[in-house]
């Protein structure tokens, strides 16, 4: 008979997993998590949580302390557990090519079935090309003991590093993929208070619930690499593309988010969701149809060019020798992640060039060090700017904006700062005696 309330899996405790996993639980959900790294759930049943993300480490601490949260590396014991499994690995680029690596998915279908010996729905949470969740249901009925009583669902997540909580809790709409009204049953089961509370729900079949992560992220990245390039254009004419992007975002069939000119995206998601998509609608015979997202990538990657041209400018048109201060190493503000950071990205192209660069993030340093040993790393913001030649603002944290220009003026070698993220008031560097560039600004 099925429960009420069903007992919940997530397996993988990267982001998304714990994230969704400590969430649930705190929902009132008996909750057991599982992955294969033994020391990341030793140190989540410790209550520490191995990625920065705003407010987690306190739900991790509530959720463990309500008893309904537990971790494991037995995919046996999950199988026993659970009714209904989410399955948040992750889904990297593959080396070499655009397309996505699924065999982290894929290992987690052709090692949970063997376990599953009574019926209950397994959901993929994970970013994958469509057509995926169609064979990997196949596998897990030819595996499973249970059969095709082991359904499988698609449930895309939508969160946004540093509002994880918010989206989980509280997320703009769920969508439900799924191949049957037993399916549908487990889902409403499984997020009964999201939906009692109101929150919108998309019931569509597999291929849709696919294609809406990726088509949303699609269509983000399209639009922070218009403004960009309108970015470029107003750069070669001497325009404002902040008064234009204002005057866009009253028309409210645009509007003004992610209207903002800057470094453009990066991180674990974006870029590598685009490329997929590309690479799976050439396998379709349809690649024609998403050949724009080639410019967008294009575009973004061109803004962090450009950002070395605006720092070799100011260091007088050679960067040998020079040393440049950067502040920022994570992908964007309120997160460690430096997956793809445009701003780790721009200073390994300048310390290629000879530049001597240093590095200061509020939460990213340890990441940063790990990935780019080559840079130097500095605890404040200031020690980093001492005797630099350029300052160089990448990623638009709080604790950037509120530098004071005269202070900072104080300790530099020269007083310059491109502004890559747009996040300055250029007048009152101006007055300072700074020399302000900005992406987008002629």
């Amino acid at each position: 008979m099925r429960r009420l309330k069903p007992r919940l899996t997530v397996i993988g405790t990267g982001y998304l997993g714990a994230t969704h996993a400590i969430c649930m639980a705190v929902l009132g959900y008996d909750v057991l998590a599982v992955d294969c790294d033994r020391a990341k759930v030793d140190a989540l049943a410790a209550g520490t949580v191995p990625f920065h993300e705003p407010g987690l480490p306190e739900m991790l601490r509530k959720a463990l302390d309500s008893g309904r949260l537990r971790f494991t590396t037995d995919l046996a014991e999950a199988g026993a557990f659970g009714d209904v499994h989410f399955v948040c690995t992750g889904t990297p680029q593959v080396a070499g090519s655009m397309a996505a690596d699924l065999s982290q998915v894929e290992g987690v279908v052709r090692g949970l079935a063997p376990h599953l010996t009574r019926p209950c729905l397994v959901v993929g949470k994970s970013t994958v090309p469509v057509g995926t969740a169609a064979r990997l249901a196949e596998l897990l009925a030819g595996l499973a003991p249970v059969g095709a009583a082991a359904e499988l669902a698609w449930n895309p997540e939508f969160l946004r590093e540093g509002h994880a909580i918010e989206d989980t809790l509280q997320p703009s709409r769920l969508v439900f993929g799924v191949a049957s009204e037993t399916a549908r049953e487990w889902l409403e089961a499984a997020f009964r208070p999201l939906l009692t509370a109101g929150v919108p729900c998309v019931v569509t079949d597999l291929a849709t619930a696919e294609l809406v992560k990726v088509a949303a992220n699609s269509f983000l990245a399209t639009k922070i690499s218009f403004i960009n390039a309108m970015a470029e254009i107003c750069e070669s004419t001497g325009a404002d593309v902040h008064e234009l992007s204002t005057a866009l975002a009253y028309d409210d069939r645009i509007g003004g988010r992610f209207l903002k000119p800057g470094l453009g995206f990066g991180g674990g998601c974006l870029p590598k969701d685009i490329r997929a998509f590309i690479h799976r609608a050439e396998e379709l015979g349809t690649g024609e149809s998403v050949s724009f997202l080639r410019e967008v990538d294009a575009i973004n990657q061109r803004r962090r060019s450009r950002t070395v041209d605006l720092v070799r400018e100011q260091a007088g048109g050679d960067l040998a020798g020079v040393r440049v201060c950067v502040l920022g190493a994570a992908f964007k503000p309120h997160s460690d992640d430096v997956r793809d950071a445009p701003a780790l990205d721009v200073a390994r192209r300048l310390h290629e060039e000879g530049a001597s660069v240093v590095v200061h993030d509020p939460q990213a340093m340890d990441n940063a060090r790990r990935t780019h040993p080559e840079l130097e790393f500095a605890d404040g913001a200031l020690e980093a700017a001492a005797g630099a030649a350029v300052v160089a603002l990448l990623t638009e944290w709080d604790q950037f904006r509120g530098l004071d220009p005269v202070r900072l003026g104080e300790v530099v070698a020269g007083r310059s700062v491109v502004d890559a993220r747009n996040a300055l008031d250029g007048a009152t560097w101006r007055a300072a005696g700074w020399t302000y560039r900005a992406l987008g600004v002629a």
